[in-house]
């Protein structure tokens, strides 16, 4: 099975045999290329194997070595789309976490029917906000970014508005590790599994948790979304990945019907959340007497 990487590699694999197919024209070995713009070998042939990919600035000055500057502008729009498919997480947070949860937004507009699978965390649309808190609080603390985390709460709250809009269609999975790792404290974590009782009876909400008895059909690899049939979405600890080609599109639908199956509903999915409540609310009485 992909590990969900595939276009992303492809992209910047077809992008290095664009650019050495524009010094080989050139007739320019890359030792010479190199030393002409003062660079280590070694970038060149990183770049052209896809191992590494140039910035703006190195484009620009590949096409200038090897007389191709015509090229520049398809160059760039190649790098570019391939920013958008792996959007590391010090570019797109550079703004503060605000800035994405907007970006976010827009493409909220545009979706009718999200399929969200997580097994680790709970999905940002359902969170509390008391639990985006402290998760965007770990953000700040592993990426260094900007502290935005009252105005990211903000702004994550209002992308939940959309819960309640008769055109939109929402189906999560989630595993029952997620409602029991510990990211949060015990009090926010049984306001968060509280807040997924009342989300399992919304009425355009599906929610769906697969129990640690539950036997998988496929692994639960990582948490990724499905916006209607054009966008997939997942996160790395280093970037934000967005699939857009119709075979990684089709293979991630498939991976969520099959894990959807398994997951239980309504009544046997509030079980599940009721006894992991049950036996949280428990240890924290413990834990203060």
């Amino acid at each position: 099975m992909s590990n969900g990487t595939t276009g992303v590699d492809e992209a910047r694999n077809a992008l290095g045999k664009r650019l050495r197919e524009l010094r080989v024209a050139a007739k320019v070995s890359g030792k010479e290329l190199a030393e002409s713009l003062s660079w280590v070998g070694s970038k060149i042939s990183k770049i052209e194997n896809g191992k590494q990919s140039p910035t703006d600035a190195d484009i620009r000055d590949w096409a200038r070595a090897t007389n191709s500057e015509a090229q520049t502008a398809s160059l760039l729009a190649a790098l570019h789309n391939l920013e958008q498919q792996h959007a590391e997480w010090n570019r797109v947070l550079k703004a503060g976490m605000r800035a994405h949860q907007l970006t976010l937004s827009q493409l909220d507009e545009k979706t009718k029917f999200y399929r969200g699978f997580e097994n680790t965390v709970i999905p940002g649309l359902i969170q509390t906000p008391e639990y985006a808190r402290a998760r965007f609080a770990q953000v700040v603390m592993v990426h260094k970014v900007p502290n935005d985390i009252n105005e990211a709460v903000k702004a994550r709250m209002q992308r939940q508005e959309m819960l309640y809009r008769p055109d939109k269609r929402f189906h999560f999975v989630l595993t029952e590790a997620a409602l029991r790792y510990r990211l949060v404290s015990a009090d926010i974590m049984l306001g968060q599994l509280d807040r997924l009782m009342a989300i399992s009876t919304m009425r355009n909400v599906k929610l769906g948790i697969i129990g640690f008895e539950t036997q998988y059909v496929t692994d639960p690899r990582h948490g990724f979304w499905v916006y209607d049939d054009h966008v997939v979405q997942f996160e790395s600890y280093s970037a934000e990945i967005n699939l857009r080609q119709p075979q990684e599109i089709e293979l991630y639908t498939g991976i969520f019907e099959h894990l959807a199956a398994v997951a239980s509903y309504g009544a046997a999915a509030r079980a599940i959340i009721t006894r992991v409540m049950e036996e949280l609310a428990a240890e924290a009485e413990s834990s203060g007497s």
